[in-house]
């Protein structure tokens, strides 16, 4: 066993062995290490952990240190240099009129090496290019062709089916995918269908290629002469996936049935004769589906019917009101929150003389005898909203005042 940690570089998913030499690395660090191109800024994939010997290949790389703040900022220097030098190789590629589509720009961490990844439909002679490159920045200058699926990988950016792009999420390589494996998954042969943004077949078909060729060994082949538990009949159709069936039966050859794998007795896989096939008096049994066990049943969520008792509404008279009398502000107001109304002070009669008439003396009500009226303490409430209020510079309510004030209307 030897011990190693797993570290990736920028934008990469591989990871690759290193030797940490006694140093205590955790997860998600930051490390130096050192490669065949030099120095290199890294991110710590796995911390220190025991590995198979045939798992490691000699000689094993030294880890040199963990990345101090000096040395982030040269990263992030670095990354400022791959900016500016994307910006100029477009501008001279564009004056060479080269056929070439410069994708992506890497500086090793050491600063004296500069990759310029790019793709093409054919070889571009880039030594002019180099030249140019060379005598801005100062620096050895590397151009790499690469394909479209790598294009892709570098790049990033979501599939069809709404996730990011698997080689760019956690492929370590690139699988061989052919056409073959589209028609064993009965899928649509249509390009647009089946090929990735970078305009290849998705990577994806790769993945359940084992497992459709798995049951395509086990089941039959179409038109198959098959033996089930109605009868004898022709293989219609298959579905690999949950590895059923369709059958049309000798006696009902209009209305096809559907089978489980295991109803299904093979007489002759795939088409041919009848001829010289003996037919088993004995018929296969049905397929009765497993139980399901309490642990796997989903878990049903529990709607509650519970509704809270709506709280007995409190009396009028416990929770009064209190209502804001604009006209009584100065008033006090009694236990209800209503001020005590104040009895009318009785007014002298009125004469009104029409003309050409003598004058008619109005009737006024008399006013309510003294036992009619409320208790003193009433009295003196009715005597505080009997009041004038003010209002700037005129007064407003009963009679009596020098301005403002209305005589009672007289009854004629």
């Amino acid at each position: 066993m030897t011990t190693v940690i797993s570290v990736r570089f920028r934008g990469g998913c591989k990871s690759y062995y290193f030797d940490p030499h006694g140093i205590e690395v955790r997860e998600g660090s930051f490390v130096i290490v050192e490669t065949a191109q030099g120095l290199e800024y890294a991110l710590c994939a796995e911390g220190n952990h025991e590995v198979e010997d045939s798992e490691v290949v000699q000689p094993l790389r030294p880890l040199v240190r963990l990345a101090t703040e000096n040395d982030r900022r040269t990263m992030e220097y670095n990354r400022s240099r791959e900016k500016e030098a994307f910006d100029t190789c477009q501008k001279k590629i564009t004056a060479h009129g080269l056929d070439m589509k410069l994708v992506r720009v890497e500086c090793n961490f050491e600063g004296n090496k500069i990759i310029f990844f790019f793709t093409a439909d054919g070889r571009v002679d880039f030594r002019e290019l180099v030249k140019d490159l060379a005598s801005v920045f100062r620096a050895r200058i590397e151009l790499r062709q690469i394909g479209v699926r790598d294009e892709a990988k570098m790049l990033g950016g979501l599939g069809i089916c709404g996730r990011p792009f698997c080689c760019s999420q956690f492929m370590d390589d690139f699988m061989p995918v052919s056409i073959k494996m589209a028609k064993t998954q009965n899928l649509s042969l249509n390009p647009t269908k089946i090929s990735g943004t970078c305009g290849r077949l998705m990577c994806c078909l790769k993945y359940e290629q084992d497992a459709y060729e798995d049951a395509i060994r086990r089941m039959p082949k179409n038109d198959s002469f098959v033996q089930t538990p109605d009868g004898v009949g022709t293989v219609s159709d298959l579905n690999l996936l949950r590895e059923k069936v369709t059958v049309r039966l000798d006696d009902h050859p209009d209305a096809p049935k559907c089978y489980h794998n295991c109803e299904v007795c093979v007489l002759r896989n795939g088409k041919g004769s009848r001829d010289g096939i003996a037919i088993p008096a004995q018929r296969p049994e049905r397929y009765v589906a497993p139980a399901e066990a309490e642990e796997d049943k989903p878990i049903r969520p529990i709607v509650s019917d519970f509704t809270p008792e709506k709280q007995p509404e409190a009396p009028a008279a416990e929770e009064p009101r209190r209502r804001r009398n604009r006209g009584r502000r100065g008033g006090r107001k009694t236990e209800g929150g209503q001020p005590p109304k104040a009895a009318a002070p009785a007014k002298a009669p009125l004469s009104v003389k029409a003309p050409g008439k003598p004058p008619v003396k109005a009737s006024v009500k008399p006013a309510a005898p003294a036992s009619a009226r409320k208790p003193a303490q009433d009295e003196e409430h009715s005597a505080a909203a009997r009041r004038p209020r003010r209002r700037g510079n005129r007064r407003k309510g009963g009679g009596g005042g020098k301005t403002g004030g209305t005589a009672p209307q007289a009854e004629l």
